[in-house]
């Protein structure tokens, strides 16, 4: 069964992502959605990860990680990209 979505363009998506994430519990200053992509139904948020001097997860990538996927459950059940 599909739910039916609004269609939204990127760069509102994005904007909406961005004031989303600077209210969102695990935020960290200089996270931000710089992208994101449709898979199926779902919307994938990309941005910094905050990675080591060895390009290694850090203890930020996971707070990343969580907002990003946050984001994904909460507007992909809204928006779909135009």
């Amino acid at each position: 069964m599909s739910v039916e979505t609004d269609s939204i363009s990127r760069q509102a998506l994005l904007e909406l992502a961005n004031q989303m994430i600077k209210q969102h519990d695990d935020y960290l200053a200089g996270m931000e959605a710089n992208d994101v992509i449709q898979q199926g139904e779902v919307l994938v948020f990309r941005g910094p990860y905050f990675l080591d001097e060895e390009g290694l997860p850090s203890a930020k990538t996971t707070a990343v990680f969580n907002v990003f996927k946050s984001l994904a459950v909460e507007l992909s059940s809204r928006y779909h990209l135009a």
